[in-house]
């Protein structure tokens, strides 16, 4: 902007910047006049910065929007459950006790141990693991199985069953590797592909997810690559003879049951990751995730019955591994409030059923049982009374269906009443009676 004078260096560090925090809080107070009546759920993380110190995070997480609190630097501090838990404590007094429902922090030893503490000592308080770091844990022992010396028999079991997965995460690692670590061979796969290879850090939640999804993104590329001429020249020109990676590579790419290895290992996966996006957001979703977590588990069992052709009532041992794992992944972050916010949200499934159409639909229901009460198959027929039973009793107080049978059989009058049954019946129900005696 012409005649726009640049803030000087102090100026736009000191001045300016309190300034602009102050500008800020005014507009959070809006958020914090929330946290009342809302409730406020605490999360906290801990990450390094470029200079490798090492800072944790605290947000406030309610209802109306996160806030982010502050980044204390750790530097020099064992990051004991104390130590973390008086940080903790420090949030808690700062956005008010009766404020906070729960913490959130990783399933680290010591970020548990400082969550009892805060449990102890605040009774209206929960910790709670969170649900994306779980979610990640079981991904990676899926997907990562580790074999120590001398495994047990049932150690043994899980890793005969998710080698496939540990095979194929090392495979598609060496591809990209060799790819992305050279540049004659970098520049020879963006001729062909748009998109790029990802060098996805281990920290990251769900990475072997993502470089796979990737994988099959650029497959068509890849396989146009490894069977083009430049390829075949570059392996000449480096070596009188085939380069044994280049060679493995090409037959890994061009192979159709590695791909189905991918395939198959993605729908394994989707359901864990997708849930991962939808917890893994600024959006409370505390209520959902005990449904959440039991739909999961049964999508990943459809994909895995489906592939090996087995019915529900088989039993299949590829699942059972990955249900323990899921299981008992979830026996470690469950919490009653998974099962407290379940209970208490609506669920409510809408439909898109118009007014008009709901009012015919309610005038013919209605009007057929009316008119079903006035034909003789009511009365005597297999289907006689069939609504006995299926209206409320308002009327009588509601003392109970059951207790409404009980008197019918006794008092005719009632009986007329109930069913309506015309003068003539009940007298016929009173001559009856009196044969009887």
């Amino acid at each position: 902007m012409q005649g726009y004078l640049i803030p000087g260096y102090n100026r736009a560090r000191e001045g300016l910047l309190k300034q602009e925090r102050r500008h800020l809080e005014t507009l959070l107070d809006s958020t914090k006049s929330t946290w009342a009546e809302k409730g406020v759920t605490i999360c906290s993380d801990g990450w390094s910065d470029p200079q490798r110190r090492p800072i944790i995070n605290f947000i406030a997480v309610s209802d109306k929007a996160p806030m982010f609190l502050r980044a204390d630097n750790c530097e020099g501090e064992y990051k004991s459950k104390e130590y973390i838990a008086e940080k903790l404590k420090g949030i808690i007094e700062e956005v008010g006790r009766q404020n906070v429902v729960q913490i959130i922090t990783d399933n680290a030893a010591n970020c548990k141990g400082a969550g009892l503490i805060i449990e102890s000592e605040y009774d209206n308080i929960f910790w709670t693991p969170c649900v994306v770091h779980t979610l990640n844990l079981a991904l990676k022992s899926i997907c990562e199985p580790k074999i120590r010396d001398n495994p047990s028999d049932e150690e043994m079991v899980v890793w005969r069953e998710l080698e496939f997965m540990h095979d194929v995460k090392t495979e598609a690692a060496l591809i990209k590797n060799f790819i992305m670590n050279h540049g004659m061979r970098l520049s020879m796969f963006n001729q062909f592909s748009r998109l790029k290879l990802l060098s996805i850090a281990e920290t990251r939640f769900a990475s072997v997810v993502c470089m796979l999804k990737r994988f099959v993104d650029v497959k068509i590329a890849l396989q146009q690559m490894v069977i083009s001429d430049r390829w075949s020249v570059y392996r000449e020109v480096r070596d009188d003879s085939p380069t044994p990676t280049a060679q493995i590579v090409k037959d890994l790419i061009l192979s159709d049951v590695w791909w189905d290895k991918v395939d198959f290992i993605l729908r394994i996966t989707t359901p864990i990751y997708e849930m991962i996006r939808i917890t893994d957001t600024d959006t409370p979703c505390l209520h959902l995730v005990y449904e959440m977590w039991d739909s999961m588990i049964e999508k990943v069992k459809k994909v895995i019955y489906r592939y090996e052709g087995k019915q529900e009532d088989e039993s299949s041992d590829l699942y059972s591994v990955i249900y323990d794992i899921l299981i008992a992944r979830w026996t470690k972050g469950n919490n009653p409030l998974h099962c407290l916010a379940h209970s208490l949200n609506p669920s409510v499934k809408r439909n898109a059923l118009t007014l008009e159409r709901a009012e015919d639909l309610v005038f013919v229901h209605s009007n057929l049982r009316h008119l079903s009460r006035r034909t003789e198959a009511y009365k005597s027929g297999e289907t006689g009374m069939w609504d006995v039973g299926g209206d409320s009793f308002d009327s009588l107080g509601g003392i109970g269906i059951l207790e409404v049978a009980d008197l019918s059989l006794d008092e005719p009058e009632l009986q007329a009443v109930t069913f309506g049954l015309d003068a003539q019946e009940v007298d016929v129900v009173e001559d009856n009676e009196t044969n009887e005696e």
